[in-house]
């Protein structure tokens, strides 16, 4: 069964931020081997999801990472604000 990547990144982004709308998840390219995906959010709510020194984004990277390799891929993930 194939993972939802997109959906996955949304679902653990949403709780985190004050304009949930905003959220936007991209995959921007995406082969045999490897996944592009950009998350974009406002830019009030880019702090909450970077995290004090990178830990929430290192925290999602971290599980949309083990989902890749679940299913022998990898994954890049960009976060982006507007």
């Amino acid at each position: 069964m194939a993972i939802n990547f997109e959906k996955l990144v949304k679902s653990i982004t949403m709780p985190l931020v004050v304009h949930p709308d905003a959220v936007l998840v991209k995959i921007l390219s995406e082969d045999e081997e490897i996944i592009n995906i950009q998350l974009v959010v406002h830019e009030a709510d880019l702090g909450r999801v970077i995290g004090k020194g990178g830990k929430i984004a290192s925290a999602i990277r971290t599980i949309i990472y083990a989902g890749a390799a679940k299913e022998g891929r990898k994954i890049h993930l960009e976060i982006d604000a507007f």
